[in-house]
């Protein structure tokens, strides 16, 4: 595999950051329940530390058990070491709990999968072949609207993507209408329903949806009803809240399309640029028990759990639901979550279908790294 360069900052990943999260080497490779100890994934945090990260943490839980480990720095001024308890920008795993609570307004009768954007947001979907009228909610969730990714715009990225753009923007406030607008002056991918295609902007989409479905700020809705539910103390949706709660690490990137060059600490910035799409914050022992217990249904009716797990095409190595990615690892085991990358932060949080065995990690920097070797090496061992 080749090494991943970030070419775009500020939000959740892209499709290709995604795919390069997710897809791992084909190792031969025995299935997890063969190995007893967590020595593979040592290895493999130590691994990508060698390979130019600063640092990793990592946690896994495996039936009652919880290990947790670090490698690397977590300050390269000071070299304090990573912590297990770090807070981190999550990403994209932010989408897991968008798409949760979309779901659970449409068990609770108040919206269906099958509305289209207009319904909710008339008018503001429209431009350059973009029609919310053809649009279904559920199309946005899973990624095959065809709408235009916002990060990919050229200028959103020069504004924010380069090192320039960015230490002169990072503290920018943004809208979601802002957002919008750099996505709808592009065109469509392909007509709704045409194919997939990872567009943040689905998302941001959808956190609007709900917005007008409550009358609450979908970061509200999000901690009603599943961060104070499941006990998610170290998880929030931050706003424009440009630092990280404590016990946190710094976080760096190259700012450049190659994994040379000066290193920038991009800790502090304004998530709200990510929006719906990839802004909240979490530590590893929280996501590894939101994932857990949406596997096991303790946050969606079954009906709705099973429409999260329906999956249309994606990538070669996975398929992607409502939120939700399921991919299959080189064993052959199958583990359901989602990666997360942003400027400085790069994560995977997953767990197996019976939410028994989970990991979740996180690199504080964004320009090597692979979060799938970290997978590989906990649920299929070397």
């Amino acid at each position: 595999m080749t090494r991943r360069v970030r070419t775009t900052t500020l939000t959740a990943a892209t499709a290709a950051a995604l795919s390069a999260a997710l897809v791992t080497p084909a190792l031969a490779a025995a299935p997890a329940a063969a190995h007893g100890g967590h020595d593979a994934t040592r290895k493999a945090v130590r691994a990508a530390v060698a390979d130019g990260v600063p640092g990793a943490t990592v946690t896994v839980r495996r039936g009652h058990g919880t290990w947790a480990a670090t490698a690397g720095v977590g300050d390269l001024r000071t070299g304090e070491p990573r912590s297990v308890r770090d807070h981190y920008r999550v990403a994209s795993i932010s989408k897991t709990f968008v798409a949760t609570v979309v779901l659970q307004l449409e068990a609770e009768g108040r919206l269906s999968l099958d509305d289209t954007v207009e319904k909710w947001l008339p008018g503001v979907v429209r431009g350059n072949g973009h029609d919310g009228r053809r649009i279904t909610l559920r199309q946005l969730l899973d990624h095959t609207s065809g709408i235009f990714d916002y990060l990919q715009d050229t200028g959103f990225q020069q504004t924010y993507a380069t090192a320039e753009g960015f230490l002169k923007h990072r503290f920018d406030e943004a809208d979601p209408q802002d957002l919008l607008a750099f996505a709808l002056r592009n065109e469509p991918y392909f007509e709704p329903g045409g194919g997939w295609k990872y567009s943040n902007t689905n998302y941001v989409l959808a956190a609007q949806v709900i917005e007008k479905a409550t009358g609450h700020a979908h970061g509200d809705e999000i901690e009603r009803r599943i961060i104070d539910p499941l006990h998610l103390t170290s998880t929030s949706v931050p706003g424009r809240r440009t630092t990280l709660p404590k016990p946190s690490s710094r976080a760096y990137s190259k700012l450049a399309t190659t994994a040379t060059g000066p290193t920038y600490d991009v800790t502090e910035l304004n998530p709200r640029l990510a929006y719906g799409s990839g802004e909240m914050v979490s530590d590893s022992a929280d996501l590894i028990r939101f994932y857990s217990a949406l596997l096991r249904g303790r946050l969606l009716p079954p009906e709705q759990l099973k429409e999260m797990k329906t999956t249309v095409d994606a990538e070669d190595t996975y398929r992607y639901g409502l939120g939700i990615a399921d991919l299959e690892l080189s064993c052959g085991v199958h583990v359901w979550g989602h990666a997360g990358g942003i400027t400085g932060s790069n994560s995977m949080a997953v767990t197996t279908e019976d939410g028994r065995h989970s990991l979740a990690v996180n690199f504080n920097g964004d320009w090597s790294g692979n979060t799938g070797a970290v997978l590989e090496a906990e649920f299929c061992g070397r």
